[in-house]
């Protein structure tokens, strides 16, 4: 097998390190990552298995398919290959001579059946929740993984030209979706956006044009679009796309496991006057956002701030959509799975630190109008923040 990308073992050490010393602290004794993104994030190798930690000592690795492929993409030194995850509890007696006391699950994403099963497995450990302490680990990027995550820019800035070269009045909503999305995917993109809310169908065709930006629906989002059908009402729909229209492009893009979220308002031919000063006022809102990053910033003051911004431009009603039904939220993390904490978000107390990554995305909804808004991603540093995405912070009138 040609192995084409693989986490390097120091990476995969000084995360296992992290997650061990937060056990420590909150005296959990060990922890069964279940779900793929954080056995991914912790293994190396998104096969179908299981990894456990425990609080000091020599992570397990189990598989149960497919062990060659682990054994190249992983590079946890205990792998052992199973045929039932009923194995796995006589596996960690042997190796450790014993279980752990007190174990750590994933709550924020097991299922319930599932998680029953899991205290039947383990029918005297006391199950925890250890979801935060692994959303502690995730917020904080390492170089590497920034480096992944410029690597992604470098692929939705490709495709963003292209779609700035390939717009046309005609082509469906969905027709030019699929049109970049095929672009994309030729660069790498993996194609499917990870979400760790089991509702959330996370998909990179989010485009919404003239009125059809205008239409709130089922997402926790400004607007959502109008979407293929009943079953599917969100993202892009059966509109054309014609001149002289806002077309909001929120483009969503994985590779290597690393995600990218970006918006960019286009226009074909002109963009009319009052579409185009909304436009502008998300930018400068986006911009007003950013000066104030700096570590030790709660994220609720950010999100203050934006308000009294839109407010001061004069577009209270249309911010964070229509009243009566406004998102609570400007940004959200982003690294291995699309939407992560912390969220900036109202009344939220998360403090900015370095290594954060957030996708900010200020956005206004006209009902049945149009859209407006901008989204890029950007690091905090030590002394204020960097923009990872590549993307010109500009409306595009192709």
């Amino acid at each position: 097998m040609k192995q084409h990308f693989k986490i390097p073992a120091p990476e995969i050490k000084r995360r296992i390190n992290s997650i061990q010393e937060k056990l420590q602290k909150n005296e959990i004794h060990g922890l069964l990552i279940v779900q793929r993104v954080d056995l991914f994030y912790f293994s190396g190798t998104a096969q179908n298995g299981y990894l456990y930690i425990p609080a000091e000592g020599e992570p397990l690795l189990f598989i149960k398919k497919y062990m060659p492929r682990a054994l190249e993409e992983s590079s946890v030194r205990e792998i052992i290959e199973i045929r039932s995850v009923k194995d796995i509890p006589v596996l960690m007696s042997d190796f450790y001579g014993k279980l752990p006391s007190v174990l750590g699950f994933e709550f924020d994403v097991i299922p319930v059946r599932e998680f029953n099963f899991y205290r039947k497995l383990f029918p005297n450990q006391d199950c925890v929740d250890a979801s935060p302490l692994i959303h502690k680990v995730r917020m904080i990027k390492s170089e590497w993984e920034i480096e992944q995550m410029e690597k992604t820019a470098e692929l939705t800035r490709q495709t963003f030209e292209y779609m700035r070269t390939h717009i046309r009045p005609g082509y469906t909503e969905m027709e030019f979706a699929g049109m970049f999305e095929t672009f994309s995917r030729k660069l790498g993109h993996g194609a499917k956006l990870r979400s760790r809310d089991y509702q959330t169908e996370a998909y990179p065709w989010h485009i919404l044009s003239g009125k059809n930006g205008g239409l709130v629906g089922v997402l926790d989002s400004p607007a959502s679009g109008e979407g293929t059908s009943a079953a599917f009402p969100c993202g892009g729909g059966s509109k054309e796309l014609a001149p002289n229209e806002p077309i909001m492009i929120d483009f969503g893009s994985v590779l290597n496991g690393y995600h990218m979220d970006e918006t960019r308002m286009f226009a074909i031919d002109t963009m009319p006057p009052d579409a185009m000063k909304a436009c502008q006022a998300t930018i400068e809102i986006h911009n007003e956002v950013l000066n104030h990053v700096e570590p030790g910033v709660s994220v609720g003051e950010l999100f203050q701030l934006s308000v009294t911004k839109a407010e001061s431009l004069g577009y209270a009603e249309q911010f964070l959509g229509p009243p009566g039904y406004k998102v609570a939220f400007i940004g959200h993390g982003i690294g291995v799975e699309l939407v992560e904490p912390p969220f900036i978000a109202a009344g939220k107390k998360d403090r900015l630190a370095p290594g954060m990554t957030f996708a900010l995305e200020p956005k206004m909804v006209f009902e049945n109008k149009f859209s407006a808004g901008i989204e890029s991603v950007f690091l905090v540093t030590e002394k204020g923040y960097r923009l990872i995405t590549k993307v010109p912070a500009e409306i595009f009138v192709c």
